[in-house]
């Protein structure tokens, strides 16, 4: 493998056949992809078609070693340029147990949003000591949880959470403050989280009030302040931005900022590396924060997406108006693709060193025009029973899966040498029917 620390690694020695853009492909594929004799894919090691065989399809798979080193780049390279630092995983991005447990392994701490991460969390084995509970809404009920289990830090949103707490602490419980940092991320507006009409946190000066309030009460323990300004944001300069902007909240002993770093999902985009973003966070924190502040990041998105394909079996080829090539997922476990606008792409990943001489529409079987999963995909003439591979859907695909037209939930597997492990079962119809018990039984 090429240079450890690049956002996106190309090893010279993998195939690049004329008549394909496989050469581009290694570059957003899983940094542990290959291609075998027989022109058959393989993701950490095995064989795409024998991993659909032996688990199915649709199918996350991820390359476990690529993930792991990928981590390691954000826990040691911030470690290295700020000591006084701490990682968190944002695990909205990827919550399933193996992902939390393999998150602590590796030496980050977790970001989690809600009731049912929090249990996530734990049932994976994660240290609360390590846990940081996020939301601009959260319940009484998810309160309680959080101090019962004994969360390191709850970021508060809002003066009514503030109320919650008074009614709620028994003993002294860490905070932090979201703040709004006022920076217009570029990028989708549903994944924009920092401009002053943003949903999350309060400004300036509503801030620096229930800082007052924090800071009066007996038993919050105020430490700093947090902000997020967005998702799948491909300019560092507008990190920077927002760590000179925090600045103005005042001087504290933490400052948390944020995630959102983009990933590389199409051939076209050009997407910072980790040094890159590193380097522009703690160049302007060094101007801009207090020395030896404790400083945290959150990257979620830019950990699991590359490490993340997801596998599907061709159900149905026509060649009409245009090339349809329809597979048997969809927006049912690719959201994204219809939520946000999110591009992809595509190999088929049985044929990969086979000429690619159409362009396809790659679509899901779920009933809406807007299950397309790739537009305009360079795919080698597809025919029924082939295997598309989904690249760079390591973030969000298993987070936003959903039922639509009675789906069921995909499996996930991790790769590693070779070897596969399965870590989420795939929902059976029994699954789908046991919450609808009370109307079965009536």
């Amino acid at each position: 493998m090429s240079d450890e620390h690049a956002g996106t690694t190309v090893d010279d020695a993998r195939p690049n056949p004329e008549g394909t853009r496989l050469g581009e492909l290694w570059s957003i594929l899983p940094e542990e992809s290959s291609v075998g004799p027989d022109g058959v894919l393989q993701i950490g090691g095995a064989p795409v078609t024998e991993l659909a065989q032996r688990f199915g399809t649709p199918l996350y798979v991820y390359d476990e070693t690529g993930l792991r080193r990928q981590i390691r780049r954000f826990v040691d390279g911030l470690r290295e340029r700020w000591p006084n630092s701490e990682v968190l995983f944002a695990s909205k991005s990827f919550p399933a147990v193996g992902m939390y447990r393999l998150a602590q392994e590796e030496g980050l701490s977790v970001d989690i949003a809600g009731g049912g991460e929090l249990r996530l969390a734990l049932a994976a084995g994660v240290d609360p000591a390590r846990l940081h509970f996020h939301g601009n809404a959260k319940s009484d009920a998810e309160l309680s949880m959080a101090l019962a289990a004994g969360v390191d830090t709850i970021i508060v949103d809002n003066e009514d959470e503030l109320d919650r707490l008074e009614r709620l602490l028994e003993r002294p419980q860490k905070l932090l403050l979201r703040v709004i940092p006022g920076v217009e991320a570029k990028t989708h507006a549903s994944q924009a989280t920092g401009g002053l009409d943003s949903k999350f946190g309060l400004p300036m000066d509503q801030a620096r009030r229930a800082i007052e309030r924090m800071r009066a009460h007996p038993l919050m323990e105020f430490e700093g302040v947090h902000l997020h300004i967005g998702s799948q944001i491909l300019d560092t300069a507008q990190f920077a931005e927002a760590v000179a902007k925090i600045s103005s909240a005042g001087s504290f002993s933490s400052y948390d900022v944020g995630g959102g770093l983009g990933v590389k999902y199409t051939y076209d985009e050009v997407a910072p590396g980790v040094d890159e973003y590193l380097d522009a966070i703690v160049t302007a924190a060094k101007a801009h924060l207090p020395e030896g502040a404790r400083l945290l990041i959150e990257p979620g998105r830019s950990i699991v997406a590359r490490a993340g394909v997801t596998l599907y079996e061709v159900t149905t080829v026509k060649r009409t108006g245009r090339v349809f090539v329809a597979v048997n997922g969809g927006l049912a476990d690719q959201l994204d693709a219809a939520l946000t606008g999110q591009r992809f792409e595509a190999v088929l990943g049985n044929r990969v060193l086979d000429p690619w001489t159409e362009t396809a529409q790659l679509v899901g079987r779920q009933c809406e025009s807007g299950d397309l999963l790739v537009d305009q995909a360079p795919l080698p003439a597809a025919r029924v029973g082939d295997l598309a591979v989904l690249a760079t859907t390591g973030a969000y695909g298993y987070t936003l899966a959903n039922n639509y037209n009675g789906a069921l939930k995909p499996a996930i597997v991790f790769v590693r040498n070779g070897e596969a492990r399965l870590v989420v079962r795939r929902e059976t119809y029994d699954d789908l029917l046991s919450t609808h018990a009370p109307a079965i039984e009536g």
